[in-house]
């Protein structure tokens, strides 16, 4: 709903506060923190409507709205990922991890594990793509179940 990763940062920091503050008296809670999400990047928008890069309303409720509708597939896909990601041998699992925590530098781990970085790429783009192979016949089983 936000142009970039920034803004949505700061907005989610909002929204964040918001739900731990709510929390407790919430029956229904996510779609409750879906609308609280909503109510805030619109009100974020609204702060900077002078910038031509905003999107107008309508066009954030849409997305709200298909990202809202696409959260079951989601969920579906990180529970996927989750599974997969066990599957891998423990030195591949914790390469993954490690590779994309916040932070990590290519060069410093390619580095570390006595790699030029260019063989840790190959590396991590085989892995990915045993996990996307994984993932893609986990959601299609789950399809036909």
């Amino acid at each position: 709903m936000l142009p970039t990763r920034e803004e949505a940062s700061e907005v989610m920091q909002e929204v964040i506060v918001i739900l731990w503050q709510k929390f407790s008296s919430v029956e229904d809670f996510r779609p409750w923190a879906f609308g609280v999400a909503r109510i805030a990047a619109l009100r974020h928008l609204e702060r900077r409507k002078r910038d031509r890069h905003v999107f107008d309303d309508d066009l954030v409720n849409r997305l709200a709205d298909l990202a809202l509708a696409q959260e079951p597939l989601h969920l579906s896909e990180r529970e996927a990922l989750d599974g997969c990601l066990h599957k891998l041998p423990a030195a591949q699992r914790e390469l993954v991890l490690t590779a994309y925590t916040k932070g990590t530098r290519m060069d410093d781990l390619a580095t570390q594990r006595g790699q030029t970085p260019m063989a840790l790429y190959k590396l991590l783009h085989r892995i990915r793509q045993a996990l996307l192979d994984c993932v893609q016949r986990t959601l299609a089983q789950e399809e036909h179940a």
